[in-house]
């Protein structure tokens, strides 16, 4: 999933286009999720993201399905337990089970959180198939994020692949000496796997440093700054789009679905 993300970034539709307008697009209409107390907006947001990421990024609607089924069992639990679990004005409907029944604000709270859920993410989703980490981390640089926050965050980065790297090789050493063939030996396997791959994770990030120090690593590690500029039909659009969703904010704030 992770190398298959990565790969996404660096090779989608709309990997050329302007990264500070991607990352202040995403930004704002997160924002514009949080703000919206009905679904029908964070919904809405989540349905157009999705058609931009399928259609315009081309981003594989099987991969992105399975991308987004993560967030989405956990707002749908969410969205159960609070419908269930956080009501206490009138009774929508008993289950019969356990004196167990569905309140209707906990209804609505609940599939408003599960719609913030999904929004959200979808944003994030946005930034995370369309824009390689390392532009991405070069527009924190230029907001003056402090250095030792992104020095931290781009040897994170690197070290989830030496961390990956490390497994695949193990699991692929293990599965040619047949170390899943039966229920048993899978066990086993794993267990040898979990207890190792720390310690050769270490001693392979200990390598990645040393490689670094030969190169010059001084403490600082440069990022490339992107060279364009945000034109004004990218700010339009934005602008259009973002005021779009407020106004939809703002007429269904009253709004309830039971």
């Amino acid at each position: 999933m992770e190398n298959t993300l990565d790969g996404y970034a660096h090779s989608n539709g709309l990997k050329n286009a302007n990264v500070s307008f991607k990352v202040l697009f995403a930004i704002l209409t997160m924002v514009v999720c949080l703000l919206s107390t009905s679904p029908v907006v964070p919904l809405t947001i989540t349905i157009l993201i999705s058609l931009i990421l399928i259609f315009k990024a081309r981003i594989p609607l099987k991969f992105y399905l399975k991308f987004l089924s993560i967030p989405f069992i956990f707002g749908f639990l969410t969205f159960v337990f609070m419908a269930i679990f956080f009501g206490t004005g009138e009774t929508w409907f008993n289950i019969g089970l356990f004196n167990l029944a569905v309140y209707k604000d906990g209804f609505n709270l609940g599939l408003l959180v599960f719609a913030r859920v999904l929004g959200g993410f979808s944003c994030l989703a946005f930034l995370a198939l369309t824009t390689p980490m390392t532009e991405l981390f070069s527009v924190l640089e230029s907001l003056r994020i402090p250095k030792i926050v992104l020095e931290i965050a781009m040897l994170m980065y690197r070290f989830i692949f030496v961390f990956l790297g490390e497994a695949e090789n193990m699991y692929r050493s293990q599965n040619t000496r047949l170390g899943y063939g039966s229920l048993k030996n899978t066990y086993h396997s794993l267990g040898m796997l979990m207890s190792n791959l720390f310690i050769r994770t270490w001693l392979t990030g200990e390598q990645v440093y040393i490689s670094m120090e030969s190169r010059c690593y001084n403490g600082s590690i440069r990022t490339l700054k992107p060279q364009k500029n945000i034109t004004p039909r990218n700010i339009l659009m934005l602008i259009s789009f973002e005021s779009i969703m407020i106004i939809g904010v703002y007429l269904t704030s009253n709004l309830k679905f039971i």
